[in-house]
């Protein structure tokens, strides 16, 4: 078992944050009977734009790579609170459709009537949330106190306009950012990652959703998950069952599965990067057992796994943490780089690497030392995504799923970038961080992650204890291969002269006609000429 268990990650919404009065207590301005005239005012329309607090995307800016012009802004972005923290009431008025974990059955007695009747409002992102921007960088935090009690973790999507989602096509790139998890420690998780959702939240394909991108509609993930308030054009409240240990979610009959490619998930003790394919493009509804989840965790399009490098999980115990080779106590750059088979955005999806770059030097990933593992892997690709599977003695659910190739389908067609906190109400983030299984043996490979206490990540402790727990993630650049980077590479402690702009790794492009990037080879490899169009390290 790569990650967390089936439905978590979309588990993230808590307490509604914009809670208003509802229609049993005063409201001197909305008097009862006048609040439940108006929610039927737009029965004939569907999932609505609220307009009772202005919806205000906060900027944030982000940079487009090339090997020969570098780096520059990428034009006006922004952040939009995903539609899952969001105060849901009914249309025109203050009446909450949604209150802690259960939905209001007269707006709500079924999921068509319940969009119809039902408006997700704008957000105040700072003060309710603890979502704030400057520049390049944006700083979630975990539990924000505020006028209606509090609210715990959030999720924001990166947009190009303020009705659309930024789109990231992968395939032959890389994408970089800088990461401070100083502050988050055991049972946190700040996640970046990938899903494979629709530009426009779903407006187009479901007509019945009115409120789209900008009110952070469409959300999906490989988890299938079945929390989600809003899927395809419909309110998920038929059937809604409200979670037994978290007063502020639970599940519909429907889910929300898609591809999605884990970029990082990670706190100051362990990190992991990890694909999930699915059999299927783009959001798919699922329903019921089909969801996969506790009792079906693999009869879902999806494959909730992954294949994922955690470098603590595949056997260096001293690379990722406070004071180590990553050195978790101030902030660094993630290198993601997405390489395909002939080194062109129409390729297939080969190899995904990580390079880390702190204090002016680049550190290049951990090497597996797992007993039965080739210990010269230190990327995800097919070989290594297998031999993980068989020596750690989990089932493959990555390969029959479609792994790296399917992956690569997604990427090609577009995906949206993902920012959240959030803590883990199913397994206390465990599965990232410590021991996990815990009634697994813990000297069997692949059992432990990290060197948090089985003990952590209770959701009730870490909300109490370290409610001041924050995520920045700032300076976010996207484009060639290895030209968001520029660093003195660190090999053995010694610094080397080469700038890492100016080194290609294994396996990319380093020649070819009409390239016009790098062509020195990481140390180990030479550029080989495949054909006059490309020549690749090897």
């Amino acid at each position: 078992m790569g990650r967390e268990p089936a439905g978590t990650k979309a588990r993230r919404s808590k307490d509604d944050p914009g809670y208003f009065p509802s229609s049993d207590e005063d409201f001197a301005m909305f008097p009862k009977l006048v609040l439940i005239s108006i929610s039927f005012l737009a029965i004939v329309c569907a999932q609505q734009a609220g307009t009772n607090t202005a919806e205000t995307h906060p900027t944030m800016s982000w940079q487009k790579c090339t090997t020969g012009g570098g780096c520059t802004d990428a034009g006006s972005g922004s952040v939009v609170l995903d539609a899952n923290w969001r105060w849901v009431h009914n249309v025109g008025g203050f009446t909450n459709c949604y209150t802690g974990n259960t939905w209001d059955s007269s707006l709500c007695p079924d999921d068509k009537t319940c969009a119809a009747n039902c408006a997700l409002d704008g957000a105040d992102y700072s003060s309710t949330y603890g979502i704030t921007t400057s520049g390049n960088a944006l700083t979630l935090k975990f539990v924000t106190p505020n006028s209606s009690g509090k609210n715990i973790g959030s999720r924001v999507y990166l947009l190009a306009s303020d009705s659309q989602y930024q789109m990231f096509k992968l395939l032959n790139q890389e994408f970089t950012f800088d990461v401070d998890v100083s502050n988050l420690g055991c049972g946190l998780n700040g996640a970046l990652y990938f899903s494979e959702m629709d530009a426009d939240g779903g407006m187009a394909k479901f007509p019945t959703n009115k409120a789209g991108a900008k009110y952070g509609t469409g959300y999906c993930d490989s988890q299938c998950p079945r929390d989600i308030k809003f899927i395809a054009g419909e309110a998920n409240a038929e059937g809604w069952q409200p979670s037994p240990n978290d007063i502020n979610a639970g599940t519909g009959n429907y889910g929300s599965c898609c591809n999605e490619m884990d970029v990082w998930e990670a706190n100051n003790n362990a990190a992991a990067y990890t694909p999930h394919p699915c059999t299927a493009q783009g959001l798919q509804r699922c329903s019921g057992t089909a969801c996969g989840g506790t009792d079906n965790r693999y009869g879902s399009i999806c494959d909730p796994d992954g294949c994922d490098f955690n470098s603590y999980r595949m056997g260096d115990t001293s690379f990722f943490g406070q004071g180590m080779t990553v050195d978790t106590s101030s902030k660094f750059t993630v290198v993601t780089q997405f390489i395909t088979d002939d080194g062109t955005a129409s390729g297939t999806l080969s190899e995904i690497r990580r390079i880390y770059v702190q204090n002016g030097q680049v550190i290049q990933n951990s090497k597996v030392n797992i007993p039965g593992m080739d210990s010269s892997m230190d990327s995800i690709t097919s070989d290594f995504c297998s031999a993980q599977k068989t020596a750690f003695g989990d089932r493959d659910s990555f390969g029959e799923k479609g792994g790296l190739a399917n992956m690569g389908k997604a990427m090609a067609n577009g995906m949206v970038l993902v920012m959240s906190i959030w803590d883990d109400h199913a397994a206390n983030m465990l599965w990232l961080d410590s021991v996990y299984p815990t009634d697994g043996d813990a000297t069997k490979p692949g059992i432990k992650r990290g060197t948090c206490a089985t003990s952590s990540g209770v959701p009730a402790d870490v909300e109490s204890s370290v409610p001041n727990s924050s995520v920045t993630y700032s300076n976010i650049r996207f484009g060639d291969i290895n030209s968001t980077f520029t660093a003195t590479a660190k090999t053995g402690g010694s610094a080397a002269t080469k700038s890492a702009r100016g080194t290609v790794v294994k396996f990319g492009q380093c020649g070819g006609e009409g390239y016009t990037g790098p062509t020195a080879c990481a140390s180990g490899t030479s550029c080989t000429a495949l054909n006059a169009h490309y020549s690749q390290c090897l």
